[in-house]
């Protein structure tokens, strides 16, 4: 049976073009970033420009205090990925000791004990510094005025808003005056919104910046407002911040324990990709102390079989995808982690994938299994989310329903300029219901460490100093020693399921950027989940409706425990791209929420 072809009709074009393109996951983003690039700046600039417009007009998905992790190809070298590591590390209080001293047996979901060291900040100065070529005050000219002017609030944050404010008004009294109108009452879609502390922090940054005076190099301006981020008054006021004990995804009060000394000791950094080919495209990822390889496993499972096999709109398909992605992610829990010691290199082998596509049945598979070999980290024990519930009964979560639409989530840009500099990035954590807002700075901090086991011996037990396994992980593709395309998309463990689908799709179907973006989409829940209270549901897999009765039917038949999702809810993915050959650059962005815009000439 040949691989399904694409539809005559997409929600939005296919952009072309030969000057820049833009794609981002709010418009206000896209425009900035586009910005840059009509008045000469390169896909970094408009890059940071877009980042810091993104903590502004998706606070709900990410902000200042959270992360990012980025992957990029320059003009002048190609055909070299590289990694943007903007992932900080647990702080050095961040013991197994004092954690269960508190009484518990997981990093809250909320809070600051749940807080790495933010590290996006610093990673997009980095980029600056190294590869841009803008001030810092003219990227951040747009970002500021919003800050300070205000800018209308999109109907996300103000759902995210609406449904967290009596837990604001109860318990985060910071965010309650941050986020809330005097009366109490949440702002609505539409409404202008500004964040003026935070406009005092990025002046402050440029400022420290112009007082090394006009002899400094735009380098050194831009690496003296990363030395001020990370050792001046931000450090100080979340060091006092966060010793106040305040309400965490647990039910109870915790204090922090992230320090300005923490601060003061990380810097953002670059990075070696991990890559594989597959099917003539070289795919590039993080290394393992994300979950980017995991997307890699999965395609050297599926690379020999037959495309029917790989086509994710028919039940043969979408179960092969699927069993696939299971055993990755599998791996993914087993050996990946901030050890330097993960055998990625075995872990990808034809060998290898061969042994895990074997495991590969007619029927749905509820077990977790991953790998084994020398070295392998312990498994903690697998918890349903039924199993608990029982155990936790009234304790809530601050970060709304872990299934819900208004969960704390991600954002994604991806830019590429008419030299051919690429850059993909993921930017997520510190949203508005992480954690308490900090009133001086206008953010809150990331919740990353849930990511990690406060039990010994996993491949992600809380360790000070190490970076949590994240599951931010933007995609770059390359073709005969250059990049062709930067992808990504939202989603916490669905992201690399979702940007699966997407290159069947594309590099096997055929199907344009935006045919295979529009698709519908799926992903299995068999594993364990990356974020709090972490835990799965064996066999289990989410669908979009539109798949179709007749797949999803089968599906079933196979043993899938199926959740339909509805028609339009799974994944944002954006894209952007270059053929070296013409020179011709394409876009395109995701209707799914009604947030995502490319746009570029």
């Amino acid at each position: 049976m040949p691989f399904t072809p694409p539809p005559e009709f997409t929600t939005r074009p296919d952009l072309q073009g030969v000057f820049g393109m833009t794609a981002t996951t709010h418009w206000l983003a896209t425009g900035a970033g586009q910005s840059v690039l009509e008045r000469g700046g390169t896909a970094f600039d408009a890059a940071v420009a877009a980042a810091f417009v993104l903590h502004l007009v998706e606070p709900h998905l990410n902000g200042p205090g959270g992360d990012l992790v980025a992957l990029l190809a320059t003009a002048e070298d190609p055909g070299t990925p590289v990694v943007l590591m903007g992932q900080g590390p647990a702080p050095a209080g961040a013991t197994l000791e004092r954690y269960r001293a508190e009484g518990l047996d997981l990093v809250p979901g909320a809070g600051a004990l749940a807080a790495t060291v933010p590290g996006a900040v610093d990673a997009w100065l980095l980029l600056l510094e190294t590869h841009g070529t803008w001030e810092l005050r003219d990227v951040l000219g747009i970002p500021l005025a919003l800050a300070r002017d205000g800018h209308p609030l999109s109907v996300g944050p103000a759902r995210a808003i609406a449904a967290m404010a009596s837990f604001f008004r109860d318990h985060w009294p910071t965010s309650a005056a941050h986020w809330l109108h005097p009366d109490g009452t949440p702002p609505v879609a539409g409404e202008i919104v500004t964040n003026r502390p935070w406009a005092g922090v990025l002046e402050e940054l440029v400022a420290a910046g112009d007082a090394l005076g006009p002899a400094a190099s735009r380098a050194d301006r831009v690496r003296s407002a990363r030395d001020a981020w990370a050792t001046g008054r931000v450090a100080r006021e979340i060091d006092a911040f966060v010793r106040a004990p305040h309400r965490h995804s647990d039910g109870r009060d915790h204090a922090g324990v992230l320090r300005a000394e923490d601060l003061a000791g990380f810097r953002a950094g670059f990075e070696p990709a991990a890559v594989l080919d597959f099917r003539g495209t070289t795919v590039a990822k993080s290394g393992p102390w994300g979950q980017g390889p995991a997307l890699l496993a999965a395609l050297a499972i599926l690379e020999p079989l037959d495309d029917a096999l790989l086509d994710p709109s028919t039940a043969d398909g979408a179960h092969t995808i699927a069993e696939a992605m299971k055993l990755a992610l599998a791996d993914r829990e087993a050996w990946f982690g901030d050890d330097g010691d993960v055998p990625l290199e075995r872990l990808l082998s034809p060998g290898y994938a061969a042994d895990r596509r074997a495991l590969i049945g007619p029927r749905a598979s509820a077990e977790l299994r991953p790998g084994t070999g020398p070295g392998r980290p312990a498994l903690v024990r697998l918890r349903t989310a039924a199993e608990y519930a029982a155990g936790v009964a009234g304790v809530g979560e601050p970060t709304i329903e872990s299934t819900g639409d208004l969960r704390g989530d991600t954002c994604h840009l991806d830019v590429v300029d008419r030299w051919g500099n690429i850059v993909a990035a993921t930017p997520s954590g510190g949203w508005l219901q992480s954690s308490p807002t900090i009133p001086g700075l206008g953010f809150c901090l990331g919740t990353r460490l849930q990511m990690t086991w406060l039990e010994e011996g996993t491949a992600t037990t809380l360790t000070p100093g190490r970076r949590p396994r994240t599951t931010l992980t933007p995609t770059l593709l390359l073709r005969d020693g250059h990049a062709v395309a930067a992808l990504g998309t939202p989603g916490g463990d669905q992201q690399d399921q979702w940007q699966l689908l997407y290159l069947l799709r594309t590099l096997v179907g055929g199907w344009s950027p935006q045919q295979a973006i529009d698709a519908p989409a799926f992903h299995t829940t068999s594993f364990p989940g990356s974020f709090w209270p972490r835990t799965w549901e064996p066999g289990g897999l989410v669908v979009e409706d539109r798949l179709g009765e007749g797949v999803i039917r089968e599906l079933e038949a196979r043993g899938h425990v199926v959740t339909r999702a509805g028609d339009q809810v799974l994944g944002r993915l954006t894209t952007v791209g270059r053929d070296p050959a013409t020179g011709v650059l394409h876009a395109a962005a995701n209707a799914r929420a009604m947030q995502g815009y490319a746009a570029g000439r």
